[in-house]
């Protein structure tokens, strides 16, 4: 059983395949890149961004940024790789927890679809509550930075910003032969 959430705008398959969200599906259109989010904010900004860049979406998964998570970030790119209808995944992650080292560690054994990914939350200080349950950083692992360093050297394409993705999303997929 995959559960998602809590705290998050759920799963949805364009245009309406599947749908167990919130999310609305005017910005979203059906294709091949899969989205993993922790922000339920960023998952219409990122949505929005790949479908103004004619990047279409297999499936969008929201996990939600709460300390136990229905689905993680490895359930969700275990899924992604299995499915082909998934050409590539977008991750995006932020401070707290592990699930984006995690996510690194399964990328990096054998993830055969090409991942971009950003993190936010590079200026919270460590060790401060930042927003909401999931956001707590619990030492050097669990900030933004390290995070992004774990994505980068498991072969992610780590982006700095959230307003890069789309356009980098574009660019890995014509590296791939994937547009």
């Amino acid at each position: 059983m995959t559960v998602a959430g809590p705290n998050c705008p759920g799963i949805i398959s364009p245009p309406a395949r599947c749908t167990a969200d919130i999310m609305p599906g005017v910005i979203h259109a059906p294709g091949n890149v899969g989205v993993a989010l922790r922000s339920g904010t960023l998952t219409y900004e990122v949505v929005g961004q790949l479908t103004s860049e004619g990047i279409s979406q297999s499936t969008c998964i929201a996990i939600g940024g709460d300390p136990l998570p229905g689905t993680a970030f490895v359930q969700a790119l275990r899924l992604f790789e299995g499915d082909p209808a998934t050409h590539a995944v977008v991750l995006v992650g932020e401070t707290g927890g592990s699930l984006e080292q995690e996510a690194a560690e399964y990328i990096q054994s054998g993830m055969s679809k090409p991942v971009v990914a950003f993190v936010a939350g590079v200026s919270a200080p460590p060790g401060r509550r930042m927003g909401h349950a999931g956001a707590i950083t619990s030492g050097v692992s669990s900030t933004a930075a390290q995070k992004k360093a774990a994505l980068s050297a498991a072969g992610a394409v780590v982006v700095d910003s959230p307003a890069e993705i789309g356009a980098t999303t574009r660019r890995v997929l014509a590296e791939h032969g994937l547009l």
